[in-house]
């Protein structure tokens, strides 16, 4: 039987699709920065959560700390709640799509977005 941070791991590396590069690039952009929750300091909640998402991708598996297990269990509560309630057209050029990039989950990448 796997571990809850074997478990908190698979399920991380299953929601978050993008590599550290594409995030990288994608955090770059305004849409990016112009998607989510204010954190209070001007940026959002998930463009933050994306830079964390970077830095968890360039470790090993052995390097993780509690504090990354902690992040990842958070990301995938978060694509997976998000990804729920998705427009049903427009897809490509949704905030929907775009606040989930900034969370390391490019929903185009499972389903036909044109």
């Amino acid at each position: 039987m796997p571990t809850e941070k074997e478990t908190i791991y698979q399920d991380f590396y299953d929601a978050v699709n993008m590599t550290p590069s594409e995030l990288e690039d994608w955090l770059d952009t305004d849409k990016a920065k112009e998607v989510g929750q204010d954190s209070g300091d001007g940026e959002s909640i998930g463009h933050k959560s994306g830079k964390r998402i970077i830095q968890i991708k360039k470790k090993k598996k052995e390097q993780l700390d509690q504090e990354d297990y902690d992040h990842m269990k958070k990301v995938v509560g978060y694509v997976n709640r998000h990804r729920a309630q998705g427009p049903e057209k427009d897809i490509k050029t949704s905030n929907w799509r775009y606040s989930l990039k900034n969370w390391g989950h490019d929903p185009c990448k499972k389903m036909a977005c044109d």
